[in-house]
């Protein structure tokens, strides 16, 4: 898979012998599309505003944060948001509430972290539809729907789309499997997109708003999974000793980037994206061992006892000027006005 994201970087060999696959991709896409405009498919509006994040590329842009990112700032500003979710990688079929105590093999890992870290209820199933009506019977408050990895999936209006980049942008700028685009590269997004770059600065053409990424700190796994929050010092308290990272994530080397620009000293144990943890990866004997959130809700201290387990955090803030451009785009919530809907400040 790492082999396959870095030919989409360029137009090589390789990505030009996938070109004739890339052009029947679009070809489907484009077709699907017209029968959703032509109202051949059924497009479902709910009774509650939807916005739907994803990204443009396959690989992992930073969707899982940017979801995160927005439950947050509908939060601070009085909304009551559900998520949901396809579930990627569940082992069951339908539709799905996301518990505390639910498995990731059950309702997927980025689902259940999710749930662990913004409090907010979430539905998981294959038909966002289905999933978001499932929400709003069980959760009636609920005023408002965020749709994670959504921007496919056309069978759920959206009032607004946040579609997530990061340092690639749109890599050689082809359709799967040739590069590593979902869907057509658009020219210009219409007043209802925003585009939010994982990013120090824009990586396409495209105007958005950028986000800052770090570490916010390390804790350990049991201490974790009872809600403790990261701390600063115990990361910092890794610096000098020898650490195996582990990441199960779409872009591991960024990861093990951070922790390295952060000072540890680490051997890295790069692992398939929603690697499912069934047994610790790492040699037996080792020490201290650093991972990622959505690793963690696949392991249990006691399964990975005498290793001392880390979980890290990670901080990801878009810039304010995308939380006023979010809510501006949300009509208010039932039984407010629009002043009081936005009349706050944007920290």
């Amino acid at each position: 898979m790492h082999r396959l994201q870095r030919s989409w970087a360029q137009r090589g060999p390789w990505a030009r012998l996938l070109l004739p696959v890339s052009w029947l991709y679009g070809s489907l896409w484009r077709l699907r599309a017209l029968l959703y405009r032509t109202a051949f498919l059924r497009t479902e509006k709910l009774p509650v505003p939807v916005v739907i994040v994803g990204n443009l590329i396959a690989g992992g842009a930073g969707k899982t944060p940017a979801v995160r990112a927005v439950v947050d700032i509908l939060q601070a500003h009085g909304r009551r948001p559900g998520i949901v979710s396809r579930g990627y990688g569940r082992h069951e079929q339908g539709v799905a509430e996301v518990e505390t105590d639910s498995t990731a093999q059950r309702v997927g890992d980025e689902p259940l972290l999710l749930r662990l870290r913004s409090g907010v209820p979430v539905v998981v199933g294959r038909d966002r539809p289905a999933a978001a009506r499932e929400l709003l019977r069980r959760h009636p408050q609920v005023d408002v729907i965020v749709s994670d990895d959504g921007l496919q999936h056309l069978a759920l209006a959206r009032d607004v789309s946040v579609v997530v980049f990061d340092e690639r942008g749109a890599g050689n700028g082809w359709l799967l499997p040739a590069g590593p685009l979902r869907e057509p590269m658009p020219r210009s997004v219409g007043s209802a997109t925003l585009v939010l770059y994982n990013a120090r600065s824009p990586s396409t053409p495209l105007p958005g708003f950028t986000a800052t990424r770090s570490l916010r700190g390390a804790v350990e796994l049991a201490h974790w999974w009872t809600g403790k929050a990261a701390d600063p010092r115990a990361l910092q308290a890794l610096v000098g000793r020898r650490v195996l990272a582990a990441a199960g994530v779409a872009q591991p080397e960024r990861f093990f980037d951070m922790l390295r620009a952060a000072g540890l000293e680490i051997e890295t144990l790069p692992l398939p994206d929603h690697h499912d943890y069934e047994t610790p990866p790492w040699p037996s004997g080792t020490s201290d061992v650093v991972i990622t959130e959505k690793d963690a809700v696949k392991l249990r201290a006691e399964r990975v006892a005498p290793t001392r387990v880390w979980v890290v955090a990670l901080d990801f803030r878009p810039e304010a000027a995308f939380a006023e451009q979010l809510l501006k785009l949300l009509p208010p919530p039932p039984f407010t006005t629009p002043e009081s809907a936005h009349g706050h400040s944007i920290a």
